[in-house]
């Protein structure tokens, strides 16, 4: 992840920049261990979106550009909410994608903002982090950016 080091490194304030690095820290570690998730990012016209694939990759997603290849599946656009998602996407999933069979479809907030602000970008690594492996990762941010796509 040296582009977040990068990202990181730039940071003035040297107790900031601490806590972000060992922040992120403790998701390389843990991902280290773990097999990779194949993801695949879709917006509302079920096309495929790539804004988040440095994230993905980082927080140890393997991007997919077919849903019926992908363990996870989120929904993510630049400048859609979660709620312009929850009347859109029932209609688009398609029964024999893995992320819906089990249960693993994420509504992500545009997070456009982490590609600038160092905080912002490794929150939403962790909220990445979270969405592909659960159990494993609890930031506590379900809800405010990202949520669950019961189907």
């Amino acid at each position: 992840m040296s582009f977040l080091n990068a990202v990181i490194n730039n940071v003035e304030d040297e107790s900031l920049r601490e806590e972000l690095q060992e922040r992120v820290d403790i998701v390389e570690h843990k991902i280290k261990f773990m097999d990779k998730v194949p993801v695949c990012c879709l917006g509302r016209e079920n096309v495929i979106n790539p804004v988040l694939n440095i994230l993905i990759e980082a927080a140890g997603g393997e991007i997919q550009l077919d849903p019926l290849q992908a363990k996870v599946l989120i929904y993510h656009e630049t400048g859609a909410s979660m709620l312009d998602f929850m009347g859109a996407v029932p209609a688009l999933l398609e029964n024999e994608w893995p992320a819906v069979e089990y249960s693993r479809v994420y509504l992500m907030e545009d997070t456009s903002a982490f590609m600038s602000d160092p905080e912002s970008f490794v929150s939403s690594l962790e909220d990445m982090a979270e969405m592909l492996y659960p159990g494993y990762f609890v930031f506590g941010n379900e809800g405010k950016a990202w949520t669950s796509f019961g189907v």
